[in-house]
């Protein structure tokens, strides 16, 4: 069995190789591209004459070293210039709105430039604190499921 695996040992490296780049083209987690490296490592030292024993030894310390290594900050890489699109509440701040039902500091509606109706009070530190319908507001904060508004477009809190 042993001469098997020596006198075919390319082979095996080769489908190894293959095998885990195909994964990894599914995966994206940098993780199977550590284990061909290592892999295209035992199948270099296979080709320098050393038995299989050794080439699995070195496949094995070589993908573990890359991926104690070289993952981490690969993937700290990738992740830096990740979607900076603003979601969930932090897009909804500064957001222009149309007030529907007049807004006090205690009820109010308005309807959003995105589409959405929402609950709404005056924002505490506002000019005007009654807002009527058809008026022009920005959202300044959310509070819960209430957009708290204002007329102005100041900077944000």
């Amino acid at each position: 069995m042993t001469e098997f695996l020596a006198s075919y040992a390319w082979v095996i490296w080769l489908a190894l190789i293959l095998i885990f780049l195909v994964v990894e083209t599914l995966t994206l987690d940098l993780l199977f591209v550590m284990l061909a490296v290592g892999s295209a490592g035992g199948l270099v030292s296979h080709f320098a004459g050393a038995p299989f024993l050794l080439q699995v030894l070195i496949a094995g310390v070589l993908a573990l070293l890359l991926i104690f290594t070289l993952r981490p900050p690969l993937l700290r890489r990738l992740h830096l210039g990740g979607d900076t699109t603003p979601s969930g509440i932090e897009a909804l701040l500064g957001l222009e709105g149309q007030v529907l039902v007049a807004v006090t500091d205690t009820t109010g509606s308005v309807k959003l430039s995105n589409g959405d109706t929402w609950t709404a009070r005056v924002f505490p530190t506002a000019i005007d604190q009654h807002l009527l319908p058809g008026q022009l507001v920005f959202v300044k904060a959310i509070d819960g499921a209430t957009a708290l508004v204002a007329p102005e477009k100041k900077a944000l809190l």
